[in-house]
């Protein structure tokens, strides 16, 4: 037996497909501090390692450790590691946010979401329920998510993981 492709149950499958696969491809409704729609994944796959911290600007072990990431970065973009920040502070405080990326001087590319999209696109990625910041995804130069980890990660553990699987 052939689908019928007008039959309504059969759009309908393919309209959610559809839906979930854009989805996973963009890795969640995130942008640029301007507003311009941006994704993880227009950083991925780039022949470097990629680094994605998540943080909040009112996350304390956020503040704490930002700087081991811009020294990370710093030390790397030449070479085979990038960092990416994502916040959860969401538009409704993008001014919180700048403030963070300016008293932490980063020096990498930061996304802004909501805290519900982040979750939502953490969920989808990973199969877990979100924790909080800080939270780390390392993708591989091809763009495959090795690790997906809540909590501090001290920056050389990062390094050594890298170099490790390189």
């Amino acid at each position: 037996m052939v689908a019928n492709k007008n039959n309504p149950i059969i759009r309908l499958m393919t309209g959610l497909l559809l839906l979930l696969s854009a989805s996973l491809a963009n890795a969640g409704p995130l942008t640029d501090l301007d507003g311009t729609a941006a994704s993880i994944n227009d950083y991925t796959g780039k022949d470097k390692w990629l680094v994605v911290m998540f943080w909040a600007s009112d996350c304390h072990i956020c503040n704490k450790e930002a700087h081991q990431y811009v020294d990370m970065h710093a030390r790397h973009k030449d070479g085979n590691i990038n960092v990416l920040g994502v916040t959860t502070d969401g538009m409704e405080n993008k001014a919180a946010a700048q403030v963070f990326i300016t008293e932490n001087k980063l020096n990498f590319p930061n996304l802004i979401g909501s805290l519900e999209d982040i979750a939502g696109m953490y969920y989808d990625l990973t199969g877990n329920q979100w924790v909080g910041t800080p939270t780390f995804f390392i993708y591989n130069p091809e763009g495959k998510l090795r690790i997906a980890d809540a909590g501090a990660i001290p920056a050389k553990l990062i390094e050594e993981f890298i170099e490790e699987n390189s």
